[in-house]
């Protein structure tokens, strides 16, 4: 279940924002989501049912997208508005994928461009760019759908999606605790284009911050990686994309078989290395 206040200012996106984040936990497991509940808080004194309408059309259209059946829902009066939803999905226990397990010699595929986070904090502060958001709003209504079917047709070691810890804090807890640490590519980490001057601005999210100085430890980054770079990779996401631990040498064609299936932005951004142990470096 997953739940959230609006990150956009469209209702209607909105719920297909909702829907799209609430279901990747399962296809980031390898499972298929079936049946889905609403999660709604709504401020009826104060905020027109027109609203909740268009929200919950956005929602179930998107499940009808992933071929998902809305079973029910639950609904509360609140000061402020939150919506959605609980996914109930299947895969064969032998074949769960969990955010642990990879090794060294593993590659790193990354499904989504990162920056959505920054580029919705710089349209709270009415300083974003119509294409920006348009891309962000684009990167955060695509399902994960098809970059899980996929993905299911390599040998894939681990997977997580990734949200509101950001790249770089997902990618901690692939490794925390394991033999194995990464290090990641910069200059082949997608992201949206005016994220990069937005970071430069100083319009980033808190999140990123907290995101930052939890896994500060964890993390290195090289003398040449910007600082806008460590912004963007630390942005929390909303519906963000996969990142898959699959064998080095099934990754490059991995990632060019999501793109030929319309994960546009699929790319390999890293790699799962024995020393230093636990230790993630972005060079």
């Amino acid at each position: 279940m997953d739940f959230f206040t609006p990150i956009v200012d469209d209702p209607y996106t909105f719920g297909q924002v909702a829907a799209a984040n609430a279901l990747s936990d399962v296809y980031a497991m390898g499972g298929r989501p079936l049946t889905a509940m609403n999660i709604v808080c709504f401020p009826v004194r104060t905020m027109e049912m027109a609203v909740l309408n268009r929200i919950l059309t956005g929602g179930l259209n998107k499940l009808h997208e992933a071929e998902v059946t809305l079973v029910g829902g639950h609904s509360v009066e609140d000061q402020e508005l939150k919506y959605g939803l609980s996914i109930t999905g299947i895969v064969h226990p032998e074949k769960v994928v969990l955010n642990t397990g990879a090794r060294p010699g593993d590659s790193l595929v990354l499904t989504k461009r990162l920056g959505t986070g920054i580029v919705n904090t710089a349209l709270k502060g009415e300083m974003a760019s119509e294409e920006a958001v348009a891309q962000s709003t684009r990167c955060m209504t695509a399902l994960n759908r098809r970059a899980a079917e996929v993905m299911l047709t390599a040998d894939v070691h681990a997977c997580t999606d990734v949200t509101g810890f950001g790249c770089l804090g997902h990618a901690c807890e692939m490794i925390e605790g394991t033999d194995v640490g990464v290090v990641i590519n910069a200059s082949a980490v997608p992201y949206i284009p005016e994220a990069k001057e937005y970071a430069e601005m100083g319009l980033v999210p808190g999140g990123m911050h907290r995101n930052r100085d939890f896994r500060r430890n964890m993390v290195e980054f090289g003398p040449d990686v910007p600082l806008y770079m460590s912004d963007i990779l630390f942005d929390p996401q909303t519906s963000g994309g996969l990142l898959i631990a699959v064998p080095g040498s099934q990754a490059q064609a991995l990632a060019a078989r999501m793109r030929a299936e319309g994960v546009e932005d699929a790319a390999v951004v890293g790699e799962v290395v024995a020393e230093p142990r636990g230790i993630i470096r972005i060079s």
